[in-house]
């Protein structure tokens, strides 16, 4: 499909707003999740290496800050079952904002999602019998995104 800068103020307008709220959700929670993900994994490498046995609990605190792209994946999908050729510029804007929520909240807490992580791996590394704390500290970060993905998820449903 050729791009022409009539799709932002023609016709097409409100189907190219919705699809860039698509990418928005995607692009932003995924990347965040991504950075979060690879920090983690750099330190559940590190105390594996010392204590490969401690593999899966490391495997889970490295996983946690992962779900915050899997939340901006679900609400593009979601903004993409709604898109429409020749759908209203109105309602593109609508769906473009609804991606914010998700985006903004999943690429700004996934790294700090990652960092109470690693902090729990220095307790697995230290007492693995206290793991459960720091999977505990770690979701407490989780909040928001899910704040996030709701907020964007009543924008589209209602």
């Amino acid at each position: 499909m050729e791009f022409s800068i009539q799709y932002l103020f023609g016709p097409e307008s409100g189907m190219v707003l919705g699809a860039l709220g698509v990418a928005i959700a995607i692009f932003a929670a995924g990347t965040g999740s991504a950075i979060a993900v690879g920090n983690a994994g750099e330190a559940a490498a590190a105390l594996t290496r010392e204590k490969p046995e401690l593999f899966g609990q490391a495997l889970v605190l490295q996983l946690l800050p992962a779900t915050q792209g899997l939340y901006g994946f679900v609400i593009g999908l979601l903004i993409l079952l709604q898109l429409e050729t020749g759908m209203a510029a109105g309602d593109g804007w609508y769906l473009l904002m609804a991606s914010l929520p998700v985006a903004i909240a999943g690429y700004t807490s996934a790294p700090y999602q990652a960092k109470a992580s690693i902090a729990g791996m220095q307790i697995l590394a230290q007492r693995p019998e206290n793991a459960t704390q720091g999977i505990v500290y770690s979701a407490m970060v989780e909040t928001y995104a899910i704040l996030g993905f709701v907020a964007s998820l009543l924008m589209i449903v209602l």
